[in-house]
C-alpha cells in the first residue's frame, strides 16, 4: 500500500469485498443444504422466516442485539424454545463462522498486499488462530478488530496496517454478522430435529 497508489488500493479492497461475500454466500448455501437434507425444511421457508433477522443484523451489525428477533423467528419456524434458546444464545459467542472466514481472508489479503510469503505452517496457524479469535470477537459491531492483531502477530504481519481494512469493514461486518446469525438458526433447527425437546415441567397443583 503506497500513498500514490490510491486507485490500485481501492481495486484491491474491492477484490477483498468480492472474495469475502462469495465465501459468505457459500457458507449460507451450505447451511441451507444441511437444513434441506437433515431437517427436511425448505430453504425458501427458512429464508422467509429469517427475513426480519437478516434485516436487523444487516442494520445493526450485532448478533447480541438480534437475539430477541432470532428467538421469535425460530419460534415461527416451529423450533422449540429449548433448542432456540440454547443454540441462539450460545451461538452468539461461539458460532462465528462468518467472522472466522473474514479474518482469515483479511490476513491472507494483507500478506499478499505487503509482499509477505506465508508458508503452509503459517496458513495453518492463521486457520487455528482465526477459530480461536472468532470466539473472542463477541456480538458487538466490528468486534473482530479487537482480536485481529493476535492473528497478525502470529504470522509476523505488521498490525499497524489493520486500520486500512476499516474502509470496507462497515459493509463486510454486516455481511458476516448476517451469516453468523443464519448459522445459529441453522444449528437450532438441526438440534431440534435430531434431539427431541424435553417436555415442559408440569407445575404442581396447590
Amino acid at each position: 500500500f503506497g500513498q500514490k497508489d490510491g486507485l490500485n488500493d481501492l481495486k484491491s479492497l474491492a477484490w477483498l469485498i468480492l472474495v469475502v461475500v462469495l465465501g459468505l454466500c457459500c457458507q449460507v448455501v451450505w447451511y441451507l443444504i444441511q437444513m434441506a437434507v437433515f431437517a427436511r425444511m425448505s430453504p425458501v421457508r427458512f429464508l422467509r422466516g429469517a427475513a426480519d433477522v437478516m434485516a436487523n443484523t444487516f442494520s445493526t451489525s450485532s448478533t447480541a442485539a438480534t437475539i430477541p428477533i432470532t428467538l421469535g423467528a425460530l419460534g415461527r419456524l416451529g423450533v422449540s424454545r429449548q433448542s432456540s434458546q440454547l443454540c441462539a444464545c450460545i451461538g452468539t459467542n461461539f458460532n462465528n463462522d462468518g467472522t472466522a472466514l473474514y479474518m482469515a481472508t483479511a490476513v491472507l489479503f494483507m500478506a499478499q498486499a505487503l509482499g509477505y510469503s506465508l508458508s503452509l505452517t503459517d496458513q495453518v496457524i492463521v486457520m487455528l488462530t482465526t477459530l480461536v479469535a472468532s470466539v473472542g470477537a463477541g456480538g458487538i459491531p466490528s468486534g473482530s478488530f479487537v482480536t485481529m492483531p493476535l492473528i497478525f502477530s502470529a504470522v509476523r504481519l505488521p498490525s499497524d496496517k489493520i486500520p486500512i481494512l476499516l474502509a470496507v469493514d462497515w459493509f463486510l461486518d454486516r455481511c458476516r454478522t448476517t451469516s453468523n446469525v443464519l448459522g445459529d438458526m441453522t444449528v437450532a433447527v438441526l438440534v431440534d430435529t435430531i434431539v427431541p425437546p424435553r417436555p415442559e415441567p408440569i407445575e404442581a397443583l396447590e
